[in-house]
């Protein structure tokens, strides 16, 4: 019968005896990522330092021409680390815009 009470025997005392363990919790780092601009033939450092100012938040006017420099000079720059999430949608937006972007390095 449904709703009825459980019989008396269900309500006895049982012996036995259970262990709890202690789940083990492991924290872990979220991933994190670099985001490089390469070197091109046919991007001017100002498309570079405006994409870079457009896109990549808290990014000054005075670093993203340092960081275009550095992309002409050096032929690679890393102009962004932090979330792969984060680093995910900023390395497609660059790349809508024409640079040109090595993969996005997880570190």
């Amino acid at each position: 019968m449904l709703g009825s009470p459980p019989p008396p025997y269900m309500d006895q005392e049982t012996t036995s005896t259970t262990t709890v363990l202690e789940p083990k919790t492991t924290k872990r780092k979220y991933p994190e990522a670099r985001i490089i601009v390469l070197d091109d033939n046919f991007n001017t450092f100002e498309h570079v330092a405006n994409c870079l100012v457009a896109i990549i938040p808290g990014m000054s006017e005075e670093r993203s021409w340092d960081l275009a420099i550095a992309v002409d000079r050096e032929g690679l720059a890393e102009v962004w680390r932090g979330p792969l999430e984060q680093a995910e949608l900023y390395h497609q937006q660059l790349i809508s815009k024409g640079l040109t972007m090595a993969p996005i390095e997880k570190t």
